[in-house]
């Protein structure tokens, strides 16, 4: 019997890489991890996996990564997917690893890592836990993507009114800071509001702090 968690009602979603440089452990991992109902995937290679995800893979996935593999090790991959932005969380399993090596990969982001022979429930959990933060971490990037697609749409003129709305100030404030008329910036400020795709200043706010836009540094002129 599997797992209560290898179950399709409660499992998440998403492909299992497999990058481990033994055969014999490739394969002894593959039909683990697809007897509890995950989509997998197996590479010999560091090097044999970066030229398949390059191809442009964006479905939710983690990485089963062995430490020690010649060439690329382990702990090189996961350099290259962090300088490339991935969003592969990484169990690392190795026969090999001590403390140091474990504390750099778990420094560097890395959901867990286990030593060889790796115990059948402890790495289908530690599977679990990485795909769940995957679909987590996918969620906010599109998120994140989606509101900056929407920030492109503004004018150079509609994003500097955004950055003065978002510190507090009113339009007439912001018109005099501007050097234009209130009524100008009235109209700015519902374009803002409808490319942001927003209906109060508090959703601006919560959208601009979200993409990190610096507040326009003003002093607010005297009424």
């Amino acid at each position: 019997m599997h797992p209560r968690h290898s179950t399709l009602n409660t499992r998440p979603s998403g492909t299992v890489f497999i990058v481990d440089d033994d055969a014999s452990v490739r394969r002894a991992l593959m039909r683990l991890i697809k007897s509890a109902g995950f989509e997998v995937q197996a590479f010999a290679s560091a090097r044999d996996f970066l030229e398949y995800w390059r191809i442009g893979d964006e479905r939710p996935g983690c990485l089963v990564l062995d430490v020690r593999m010649p060439g690329l090790s382990g702990l090189d991959l996961q350099q290259e997917l962090q300088a490339a932005n991935a969003l592969l969380p990484i169990i690392f399993i190795t026969g090999h690893g001590d403390i140091p090596m474990s504390v750099k990969a778990m420094k560097e982001g890395a959901v867990d890592f286990l030593p060889k022979p790796v115990k059948d429930k402890v790495l289908l959990n530690a599977i679990e836990q990485a795909l769940e933060r995957a679909v987590r971490e996918r969620s906010v990037h599109d998120e994140l993507d989606d509101i900056r697609r929407r920030l492109d749409s503004l004018t150079p003129r509609e994003l500097e009114v955004l950055r003065l709305v978002i510190t507090g100030m009113l339009n007439k404030q912001i018109a005099y800071r501007l050097g234009t008329v209130e009524k100008t910036i009235k109209v700015h400020r519902a374009r803002v509001m409808e490319k942001m795709q927003v209906d109060s200043l508090a959703d601006l706010v919560r959208l601009a702090e979200k993409i990190e836009i610096p507040a326009k540094e003003t002093e607010v002129p005297e009424q």
